[in-house]
Order: structure tokens, then C-alpha cells, then sequence
């Protein structure tokens, strides 16, 4: 089954690692092949930020860091715009994608079916992190709260998206007995953005959307703070998860963690990007430990991922 229709097909359990891997060790993630002659030493390492906004946008906000990675690995590295989250996991699965940053609800499904091995994430400087799901609407829709949403239309971001659309699927039902197509008429916008100028706009009644991305657009002014109403906001979740691909020759997997945790922010274009929302530095951090909230939603929702 191709991933494409994987990412379609949410009816299906999650975190099962396909056939195509081993984990050996038990950290949810594949292991690197134990024959040297299966590990990938590309001379340009290709690097894809999660597309939940304009990629020309972050093209710019990445390139300090890139050439950063770019001086501790030796290696040219390239900033590939994908416009989907499929686009992105596609890449990966076919060996075209080497470093990336896949959002919260994507994490697994890159990690079960593309060999994805997240090992970072931004966080505060005092070492806080995570979002927040936000169902918001926009001023006298007539919706107060989420009762008022039955009978008129939610806007998703994507199926792969965990605050976009796995979180207030499972909150919705599990809260307040509420299910897609039959309490209110559900939509997918493609990202985050969209839903958020959807709503705006007034395309749509409600969307719900991570206000990482809401407090972003904010700052650069592409949206008022006045122009929307928030009717529910959930527990924190991990922001987006940086990692590599599973068959990156060993010491060059080392010396990208080793360009995450040694890039100065201070002055740079992603501390201008993403001071809004608090990040201020990359941290450890582990697929199974830090996703575990993630995964269990998944479980609730009876995902599985059929990726071989």
C-alpha cells in the first residue's frame, strides 16, 4: 500500500513499525542497519520543515541554520519546500529526504512507515514546551461553545495533523458525544493557516487549529488578534519532532544532532520566527517518552499504519 493512501485511510493501530525496520533496542524507532553498505552518505543532505505555512516563508527562516548544518556536517544541505504532510513522508519513505521537521500528528506515521528518528524539538529557554489545540471561531458566529458548533462547519487541517485533526476528533466524541458528519459537517483545509484564514474569513464556522501557528501569524500580522474567538483550548502537546532518517551513515546522523544542539539563536531568523510562541532552543528528546501522549490518541481513535 502506497503512504499516500495510508494517510487516507485513518480507520485503521498505531506505532507499528514496518517490515522494512527493526528495533532491537525497544525505542519505537528503527534501528540503523547493522551492514555499512546500507547506509546512505549523500553529498547533499536534504532538509524539509513541516508544511504548515507558506514554504518560501521558511526557505528564509531556515537558511542560517542550514548553512550552520552546513559547516558542522561538511555537507551541502538543501531546503526542500514540500507542500503536504503526505508530500513530506513520501519523500522520506523514497530516500529523497535526509533531515526533517514532521509535525506532532505526523511523527508517528513517519516513524512507522518512513524510518523517521526524531531526537529534538524547540523549547523555552528554562526547557518548557509544547502547544496547545484551539477550536476557534470567528466574532458573533453565534458559537460560545463547543455544544454550538453541532450543525455547522468544523474545519480540520489534515488527516495526519494532531491538533489539526486527531486530538479534536477524539475530544470531541470522547467530551462532549460529538462525531464528524452526524453532529457537524467536517471539512479539511489543507494546514493550519488555512483553517485559521478560513475561519477568519468566515468559509468556515469553526476550525481547530494549533495556536503555535495562530500566535505566528499574529506576529507577522497576517491575521488580528480581534478577529477570532477561542471556544476551547486543550491540554499541551510537543511541538514539532527534528530528527533523520534510520539508514543515515552513523557519524553523519552525529554531527546533524550535533549542528541541532549547537546552533546559537541568538540574533538568528529562527529566534526572530519563533520567539512568539516561546522556543528559544533545541532539546533531547525521545519518540517514546514525548509522544506518548500522541500515541495514545491514536489508540483511542483505532489508527493503524498498513505502510509496507
Amino acid at each position: 500500500m502506497g503512504l499516500l493512501a495510508v494517510t487516507a485511510s485513518f480507520g485503521a493501530v498505531a506505532n507499528d513499525l514496518s517490515s522494512r525496520f527493526t528495533d532491537t533496542n525497544g525505542d519505537l524507532v528503527a534501528d540503523a542497519p547493522t551492514d555499512p553498505k546500507d547506509w546512505v552518505d549523500p553529498a547533499t543532505l536534504v532538509f524539509a520543515y513541516t508544511p504548515v505555512e507558506d514554504p518560501a516563508v521558511y526557505a528564509q527562516v531556515w537558511d542560517g541554520f542550514l548553512k550552520h548544518m552546513e559547516s558542522v556536517t561538511g555537507k551541502r544541505v538543501q531546503f526542500f519546500p514540500v507542500q503536504s504532510n503526505a508530500a513530506q513522508l513520501e519523500a522520506m519513505r523514497a530516500g529523497r529526504l535526509h533531515v526533517a521537521g514532521f509535525n506532532t500528528g505526523s511523527n508517528p506515521l513517519a516513524v512507522s512507515c518512513a524510518g523517521f528518528v526524531p531526537f529534538t524539538m524547540m523549547a523555552s529557554e528554562d526547557g518548557s514546551f509544547g502547544y496547545e489545540m484551539e477550536i476557534i471561531t470567528y466574532p458573533d458566529s453565534g458559537i460560545e461553545t463547543v455544544a454550538d458548533i453541532k450543525g455547522r462547519s468544523l474545519a480540520f487541517s489534515a488527516p495526519t495533523s494532531n491538533s489539526g485533526f486527531k486530538a479534536p476528533s477524539a475530544l470531541l466524541e470522547a467530551e462532549f458525544g460529538m462525531i464528524a458528519e452526524r453532529d457537524f459537517d467536517p471539512s479539511f483545509s489543507g494546514g493550519h493557516d488555512n483553517s485559521i484564514l478560513g475561519v477568519v474569513n468566515k468559509d468556515y464556522d469553526a476550525a481547530a487549529v494549533a495556536n503555535s501557528v495562530l500566535n505566528r501569524m499574529i506576529l507577522r500580522d497576517v491575521v488580528k488578534s480581534d478577529s477570532y474567538t477561542t471556544v476551547y483550548k486543550s491540554q499541551t502537546f510537543p511541538t514539532t519532532g527534528y530528527g533523520y532518517v534510520y539508514n543515515l551513515k552513523p557519524e553523519l546522523a552525529e554531527k546533524v544532532k550535533q549542528a541541532f544542539f549547537t546552533y546559537d539563536w541568538e540574533g538568528s531568523a529562527l529566534q526572530e520566527e519563533f520567539k512568539n510562541s516561546g522556543e528559544a532552543q533545541f532539546i533531547p528528546i525521545t519518540y517514546q517518552q514525548h509522544w506518548e501522549v500522541v500515541r495514545t490518541i491514536d489508540k483511542a481513535m483505532d489508527v493503524t499504519y498498513n505502510c509496507d
